[in-house]
């Protein structure tokens, strides 16, 4: 069997951990503790629901309190949130520095390691992975976009769908992680900003983000439209706010917190 290796793109790792990834062989046997991320959208699975119940209960010993006084569509926004960031900040970051996917990935082509906390590892088909040596495969950063978000991104959001979390609120955080990766790669790579911004609008444009952003020029203020409801995990709702929140924009930019990664 093939177990995937070291992250092969140095430079992406530079990126920060959430555009890190390591490599498998297509087709190659899964073993402890990798899985593959279609799992966590399947009905019959439990994956997702203990995804959720962990989230929620992290977030809830965070603010000394008891698992079920943190609200379930809180956790599983959350739970959201960090999944979509940890699956689009990979692809930022090679349309930004070698180019894109040979061809399009789907939730069966990605594995994952099952850990809470931060970037989870996550490793991408080698054979797909466009090779530094000439510039990376010539599809469109468009065709990328299509891609990611009628395929993988798109299911996420519908796995989440019945966890009382509104369609509004899920597509917010994948603006927000589009928008995250992109602030990410430029505050570690400033010389990247050009492409990473220019592949972040890109995604953006795409139909189902057009009402979940305000984007005031391409390279200007983003605020999303929602907001991810980490607020509500603290006692009397009273946590901080995410530095893109529509919430926090409303009061002024008062009593927040900004947040750049994920």
């Amino acid at each position: 069997m093939t177990e995937p290796t070291a992250a092969p793109r140095p430079q992406l790792a530079a990126l920060g951990p959430f555009c890190a990834f390591e490599a498998h062989a297509e087709g190659s046997e899964l073993t402890a503790p990798w899985r593959t991320l279609s799992e966590v959208t399947e009905e019959s699975s439990d994956v997702l629901r203990e995804r959720i119940a962990s989230v929620r209960a992290t977030l809830a010993a965070h603010h000394g309190r008891p698992p079920e006084a943190v609200e379930p569509r809180v956790a599983a926004s959350v739970a959201h949130l960090g999944l979509v960031a940890r699956v689009i900040a990979p692809f930022l970051g090679l349309a930004a520095l070698h180019g894109l996917p040979s061809r399009p990935l789907t939730l069966d082509d990605l594995r994952y390691g099952s850990v809470l906390g931060g970037a989870f590892r996550l490793s991408l088909p080698r054979e797909t992975v466009p090779p530094t040596t000439d510039g990376g495969t010539r599809r469109p950063v468009n065709t990328l976009a299509d891609d990611l978000f009628s395929g993988p991104i798109h299911a996420l959001v519908a796995a989440f769908a019945p966890y009382s979390v509104s369609p509004h609120i899920l597509w917010g955080n994948v603006a927000s992680a589009v928008n995250g990766a992109a602030t990410g790669i430029t505050a570690a790579a400033p010389s990247l900003e050009g492409p990473a911004r220019a592949t972040a609008l890109a995604f953006l444009q795409q139909p189902q983000l057009r009402d979940a952003h305000t984007l005031t020029t391409p390279h200007g203020r983003f605020t999303r439209r929602s907001c991810c409801l980490l607020y509500r995990a603290a006692p009397d709702a009273a946590g901080a706010m995410c530095g893109d929140c529509v919430l926090l924009h409303e009061r002024g930019g008062r009593g927040g917190r900004s947040r750049t990664g994920r």
